[in-house]
């Protein structure tokens, strides 16, 4: 606004509006957020400038008059004063510069003269220094959430109407989060948060205004849960099959593991059909950390881990895991080939019989008068990563080489899925090379 002494009292203040390119203005360096007055009958609007400050003590208010006017100036600084409506004097300097800065600035609206000879510029800028204070903890830790608590307070910014006085609060927007990380988990004040965290974490309180300014304190959420998970590997293959399992679980207190291993599902449901009252499913209930089963017969198998963590005398988190799908030791089964031969040339020479799952087997071969030449057996067989081949005779009887022709042989075992197996039919031996 510009005031020419020549003028009369009533119209000595006026506002200069300039283009962007003109330097008669006043502004606020360092200022986060700016926004416009609304008095009620003034006819003019003056600007706002936002400081964020850390506390009510704090004063960082700047502003700063530039001008046109050359030659040595007067720069007049006053300060409203909401007791009398009235400004008074607050600071003047006589410059060649273009510019006047005052520092330091509490909170109030500020005028700046600029004199140069009879000619008067004046500005006008309302100062707030805005402040935020708060703090967090948590509160109701369980096993299954805790809650998150906030508090704030922050500075009013309330302006006077030049023409009445009358005090006009300035809409600061307050919003609050809680993050994690760079995760924004609730705009609640005091949230609760369900599926605890197993370790430590740390939540960011942050509060903040449409100005930008904000507070982050920090809030340490100590874990007193556990999540049980583990792996189990291999997952499949022939009985007896060997299977260890590897505790993976979070947070969960040393030697307070349980495993349950269960019985056949087939069995189980077999048991159900017939009507049984109490099925007793748990094959196995072991205590180490991570333990190695030998899965014995064939069959469909679930596994159960349980973990705990000791929180007081009267309060342990625990949690349960069952793995994603069944452990599945396959059913036994026997093959022999339909011929073989026995001519040096490193190239099917022996009679090769397939089994899986199997105990125990004995195979015999007979000629075509039904005499037995041959008889191979083995007990407890142990398991196997794939199906196991045995070379159970080389087209020899008494050490000599067998006559080419037809020979019928019987393989007979047990199963590990409890199962009898047998195989039998003609085997052809050929003596020829190609």
């Amino acid at each position: 606004m510009k005031r020419r002494s020549s003028l009369p009292i009533f119209s000595l203040i006026l506002f200069l509006f300039v283009s962007p390119a003109v330097l008669a203005q006043i502004s606020a360096p360092g200022s986060v957020g700016s926004d416009k007055t609304s008095y009620t009958t003034f006819p003019e609007t003056d600007s706002i400038f936002v400081f964020c400050v850390a506390d009510e003590f704090t004063n960082a208010g700047e502003l700063q008059v530039s001008t046109q006017l050359a030659g040595t100036k007067t720069f007049t600084w006053d300060v409203y004063n909401s007791a009398t409506a009235s400004f008074d004097f607050y600071f003047s300097e006589s410059s060649d510069g273009q510019t006047s800065t005052v520092q330091g600035l509490a909170n109030g609206c500020y005028r700046a003269t600029v004199t140069l000879g009879g000619t008067s510029e004046i500005y006008r800028a309302w100062v707030f220094n805005n402040w935020i204070v708060g703090e967090g903890f948590v509160s109701d830790s369980n096993c299954e959430s805790f809650k998150l608590n906030g508090a704030f307070t922050s500075s009013d910014m309330k302006y006077n109407d030049l023409a009445t006085n009358a005090e006009i609060s300035v809409a600061k927007d307050m919003r609050v989060q809680w993050k994690n990380g760079d995760e924004i988990i609730s705009v609640l004040l005091n949230p609760q948060v369900f599926d605890p965290p197993t370790s430590n974490t740390d939540y960011t309180f942050r509060v903040y205004d449409r100005f930008g300014c904000e507070i982050k304190p920090t809030v340490s959420y100590e874990s007193i849960v556990t999540k049980a998970s583990f792996t189990a590997d291999p997952m499949d293959g022939e009985a007896p099959l060997e299977v260890v399992f590897t505790n993976t679980s979070e947070n969960g207190d040393p030697n307070s593991f349980e495993w349950f291993l269960y019985r056949d599902l087939n069995e189980i449901k077999k048991e159900a059909e017939n009507g049984a009252t109490e099925i007793d499913s748990i094959m196995l209930v072991a205590y180490d950390e991570s333990p190695t089963y030998t899965y014995e017969n064939t069959g469909t198998y679930m596994v159960k881990l349980v973990s705990q963590h000791y929180v007081n005398d009267t309060l342990t988190c625990v949690d349960t895991a069952y793995m994603e799908d069944y452990i599945i030791v396959d059913s036994s089964f026997i093959e022999a080939p339909n011929f073989f031969t026995p001519n040096g040339d490193e190239w099917n020479n022996t009679f090769v019989v397939k089994y899986w799952s199997m105990k125990s087997i004995k195979i015999s071969i007979f000629n075509r008068w039904g005499k037995r030449v041959h008889y191979w057996s083995r007990n407890d067989i142990q398991g196997f990563e794939n199906t196991y081949a045995e070379s159970v005779w080389d087209g020899k009887i008494g050490g000599r080489f067998a006559s080419p022709g037809v020979y019928y042989y019987v393989v007979e075992g047990k199963g590990r899925d409890g199962e009898t197996r047998r195989a039998h039919g003609f085997v052809h031996l050929f003596r020829g090379k190609d």
